[in-house]
């Protein structure tokens, strides 16, 4: 008997939703010796643990459905690599997409007044910008209501998507002090190339999908290397396969 209560206090415990917590209740205060025991012609340790069993069997397929939802959850994370200019999104360890960028025309770092790239294991603390136009202008994380075009003459802010990194390492504590971001360039032409001044710099219409995809607390690594990944991600090669030209011949026209 007590092995039976103490099994359904635990499961109480561990899953403490209110229609779960009601169950376990319920169990628990059967098990202490209330009426199960007058209603049924049998001995008293029998019912307690029949009725314990029944309980069970009606609370446990939720334990066993929320438990699955848990483990189908997406685990997302971002990988940036120096050396090939390049940032991957990646899902449950499967690449889904590359993007083109820039890093630190000073190199890797992470020293304050150096203005360049840290390297290591990050994280996105914060993310500006929600809702706003492709192109929208900040100034010290505030928008100014200004919205450029791409390669716009003259002007190089940080514009429409702000991810704010905080490092995991070492190598890289002070990336959130030093304001290292993830963020959209007008500067579109010379993606592919180290131009920036220690952040991480994409496409208006590249970091407003990224933004979308990758919650508070992505991780985030960048690293002096190739990204581990050959070939390119399924949303690439769905959209080239899309955009493909048909083979199919002409209809002749008599």
């Amino acid at each position: 008997m007590k092995v039976a209560t103490i099994v359904m206090h635990r499961i109480g415990r561990a899953f403490p939703h209110s229609e779960h917590k009601f169950f376990a209740t319920t169990a628990c205060r059967f098990l202490k010796g209330w009426h199960v025991s007058r209603c049924l012609p049998l001995p008293m340790t029998l019912t307690r643990l029949l009725f314990a069993t029944f309980i069970a069997l009606i609370v446990c397929p939720n334990f066993v459905r929320a438990e699955m939802d848990d483990s189908k959850a997406d685990r997302v994370e971002v990988m940036v690599s120096v050396a090939e200019q390049k940032l991957a999104l990646v899902r449950n360890g499967e690449l889904v997409r590359t993007y083109a960028i820039s890093t630190s025309r000073f190199g890797v770092g992470d020293d304050y007044g150096t203005y360049r790239t840290p390297l290591g294991k990050l994280r996105i603390s914060e993310k500006i910008g929600d809702g706003l136009a492709a192109g929208a202008v900040f100034r010290h994380r505030t928008p100014t209501g200004e919205v450029l075009a791409p390669n716009a003459p003259g002007r190089d802010p940080i514009v429409s998507r702000i991810l704010w990194l905080d490092g995991l390492d070492e190598c890289n504590r002070n990336a959130y002090g030093r304001c290292v971001y993830i963020h959209g360039t007008p500067d579109e032409r010379h993606l592919g190339r180290p131009v920036s001044y220690g952040c991480i710099r994409m496409r208006s219409c590249d970091v407003i999908e990224l933004y979308a995809a990758t919650p508070v607390g992505t991780e985030v690594s960048i690293i002096k290397g190739r990204l581990p990944f050959g070939g390119r991600g399924w949303l690439e090669m769905l959209a080239s396969i899309a955009s493909a030209p048909s083979n199919r011949p002409e209809p002749v026209r008599l």
